[in-house]
């Protein structure tokens, strides 16, 4: 680990607020619209990467064993964040049906834009809710899930991703090679398949029938179902379409950032479909200190698989001698990979130093590239 460990305090909480800071450019885009929308993606893309740039990397880690009333001014935003984005995403489609200042290619390019926010700050806090042992945290998890109609993602990220990280059974684990374009799918389709097929097996187990009232998919319909109503009421089938369109876009951002974060990395097969246990080198790590501000220290991933229930102010961070580093913070390294000639150049070289550096004796490495080891016990 870099540093000596700091204190949680109010003054190193602020930071994490950042995400605030998409209020403002929303409310200016929904307020002007035209051109002015086209802040909401530059910010989240452009202007963060300038500022990581600037500021240079987060080398503090705080006390891991800080409780939970030290770290109140960091938790309370990942609460607040959950009326603001109901807010964003209904307030969005008012702005569209309600008044008349936004054209038919505005109030898509408002919606789609939205869907960035809620994406790249909503599901990356309700992440970080539904990981706590907190009934009301998963909850608000829940609703924020449900504004981007994936409530699923709950179950197959604790149940299955989790477990199988680096494994042929982990389908947001992305292949050597893997093609962002075929990651996708697979991905998208897989994820919902694992989380039925793991909420079926509790109910069954717990000798109920499969779709027995305790099964929480019940739950994330239910979110669902209460989020297109909303929209229905505010604007009709139109008011359903440009929903979708966003939570559309949310479930995209969230699936590359997926593909970014484990790419081309793998858990040791040690036999008989036992895997080694999961360490920081299995996770992409990065250290960008505005984006990790901006997105509650999701790009310290590695220490997020190695202990999943620290709270993500307490996540500690990794040099490269613990665990392997990305040139660049999340929202750049989504773009590069929407090229996949590009990302390939930039991050297979950095796969091959992995390799070298953790795993010497595994000579061929054709059984992982092709995810054809064995499937883990």
């Amino acid at each position: 680990m870099l540093n000596a460990l700091t204190k949680p305090s109010i003054q190193n909480a602020i930071p994490f607020w950042a995400s605030m800071g998409f209020v403002l450019v929303w409310l200016i885009a929904v307020i002007n619209g035209g051109w002015w929308i086209i802040l909401i993606p530059l910010y989240s893309s452009g202007v963060t990467t300038l500022i990581d740039h600037f500021l240079g990397l987060s080398t503090q880690n705080l006390d891991p064993a800080a409780d939970d009333e030290a770290l109140f001014w960091h938790r309370l935003v990942t609460f607040v964040w959950v009326p603001v984005q109901i807010c964003l995403v209904l307030g969005a489609l008012i702005a569209v049906f309600w008044f008349d200042h936004l054209s038919t290619f505005e109030s898509v390019f408002l919606l789609l834009a939205t869907g960035t926010i809620t994406g790249g700050i909503g599901i990356t806090y309700a992440h970080e809710l539904i990981h706590q042992k907190d009934k009301k945290e998963r909850l608000m998890g829940d609703i924020l899930l449900a504004t981007v109609l994936y409530g699923h993602f709950r179950t197959e990220h604790i149940l299955v991703h989790h477990r199988y990280i680096g494994t042929p059974r982990d389908a947001v684990t992305a292949r050597y090679n893997e093609n962002l374009y075929h990651f996708l799918p697979r991905a998208l389709i897989s994820s919902f398949k694992s989380a039925w097929q793991v909420e079926a097996a509790r109910q069954i187990k717990q000798g109920n029938e499969v779709g027995d009232w305790s099964n929480p998919f019940w739950r994330y319909g239910a979110g669902a179902a209460i989020m297109l109503f909303l929209a229905a009421a505010i604007g009709g089938w139109g008011g359903i379409g440009l929903f979708i369109l966003q939570a559309l876009v949310a479930i995209l951002y969230l699936e590359i950032i997926d593909y970014i974060e484990h790419y081309g990395l793998v858990r040791k097969h040690l036999g008989d479909g036992k895997y080694e246990n999961t360490a920081p080198r299995h996770s992409w790590n990065a250290n960008h200190k505005f984006t990790n501000w901006l997105l509650i220290n999701l790009q310290r991933h590695s220490d997020h698989h190695y202990k999943p229930d620290r709270r993500f102010a307490l996540l500690q961070t990794f040099d490269k001698t613990e665990a392997p580093q990305l040139p660049y913070g999340y929202p750049l390294m989504a773009m590069i990979a929407c090229n996949p000639r590009r990302f390939r150049r930039l991050m297979n070289p950095e796969v091959k130093k992995w390799r070298a550096m953790y795993y010497p004796e595994i000579t061929d490495w054709t059984p992982y590239k092709d995810a054809s080891t064995p499937m883990p016990r």
